[in-house]
């Protein structure tokens, strides 16, 4: 076996941290790493007689062993075969065109990342394709005459939960297809494909990866047709990641289990403090008993991720709030090592002013219910 291709498919019984470390690694050889180095090249070396059929690498835009490694780890962690794209709106922009045509419908999700929304009326509305939306926790629509149902689940930011099995028993006896959106999760936090869907999407940027050093996207599927589909697309338009980011990506899976642990554990301490305070409401995370997501997290999620949304009342009060704060940094994107809070309103999103979206790190607990306590009582209305 080639040092540079996956291994044997992980055994079934191992738990999510040994299945996070071991995940499409090569089988152990003497003298070669445990994760091969990434392998740069644009062409390489053709059998004269039988061109790029005597290999499975031909041309970089395809083919990268590199970027195999990787697509097998994730494919393993999701229950299905994978591909990695450039990013996450490359992954999921990529997949409504290489399944859409025009005179077919797609539904939205009405509160889930708004880019999906705008590339949706802009471009797939402008391609001749009916843009429909409903929000994540219902109500939904008859399903009828709808070619692809895409989920966010949890929704992101407002971090509703939907139903994935149910809705999946209704789309496909509608006969739609159903994909999700699996980047707030990760898949630890729940494999929609055991669920029923036909198709993950999801941002590998984001907790994945967790380490913010790196862009990343993929689409996992069950159905090798879908999956060749998505494929070929993505193979006619170039929206793949370089191998270097590939590498980091893999690297980084290893401690996927650790940080989800402590990120999580960071979101319950954090939701209870804030849940406490008369000066902060909207308090959402799917682990509060009382929040509207936790029946259906509860029974469908293995784990709950590590991102808490709540609101501080207006803009100057999230600055103040941040500014106080020796723990929490201001940036887009979650998931990360860092602790960081993003004011939603100001990238376009449908929030209210003070609506912020606050990812946990993987900061001691303690220390950082002691810092987010001092930030906000520095910055409590009188």
């Amino acid at each position: 076996m080639d040092a540079g291709e996956p291994g044997s498919a992980l055994p079934v019984d191992w738990a999510d941290g040994t299945r996070c470390v071991h995940a499409g690694l090569p089988e152990p050889a003497p003298g070669q790493p445990f994760l091969p180095g990434p392998v740069f090249a644009a062409p390489y070396h053709l059998d004269p007689w039988q061109g790029p059929a005597g290999s499975p690498n031909g041309y970089g835009r395809p083919d990268n062993p590199t970027r195999r490694l990787l697509e097998a780890a994730i494919g393993e962690l999701e229950g299905g075969d994978c591909r990695v794209f450039a990013s996450g709106q490359a992954a999921i922009t990529g997949l409504l065109l290489a399944v859409l045509r025009p005179g077919d419908t797609v539904l939205l999700p009405a509160d889930g990342y708004f880019p999906v929304r705008s590339f949706a009326t802009d471009t797939l509305a402008g391609i001749g394709v009916t843009v429909g939306f409903a929000p994540t926790a219902g109500p939904y629509p008859t399903l009828h005459g709808i070619r692809l149902v895409l989920l966010e689940t949890p929704a992101n930011p407002g971090l509703d939960v939907c139903d994935v099995a149910a809705l999946a028993e209704r789309a496909h006896a509608a006969g739609a297809l159903l994909a999700v959106d699996n980047t707030t999760a990760t898949p630890l936090g729940q494999r929609p494909l055991d669920l029923g869907a036909d198709l993950v999407v999801a941002s590998g940027t984001k907790a994945l990866t967790g380490h913010s050093d790196l862009l990343l996207g993929y689409v996992a599927s069950r159905s090798a047709e879908l999956l060749a589909t998505v494929t070929a697309w993505r193979t006619t338009t170039g929206a793949v990641p370089g191998a270097f980011d590939a590498w980091l990506a893999h690297r980084s899976l290893a401690t996927l289990d650790l940080r989800l642990a402590r990120q999580s554990a960071n979101a319950g301490a954090v939701a209870r403090l804030l849940a406490d305070r008369p000066d902060v409401t909207g308090v959402r995370w799917p682990g509060l008993p009382d929040d509207p997501s936790h029946p259906v997290a509860s029974v469908q999620m293995r784990r709950l991720p590590g991102i808490v949304s709540f609101d501080l009342g207006d803009a100057g009060r999230v600055a103040r709030f941040v500014a106080a704060s020796r723990l929490v940094a201001a940036a887009t994107s979650f998931g990360g090592l860092h602790t960081t809070a993003d004011r939603r309103a100001q990238w376009g999103d449908d929030t209210a002013p003070g609506f912020v979206r606050l990812s946990c790190g993987v900061e001691d607990t303690a220390d950082l219910v002691a810092d987010l306590t001092a930030a906000l009582n520095a910055v409590s209305p009188a």
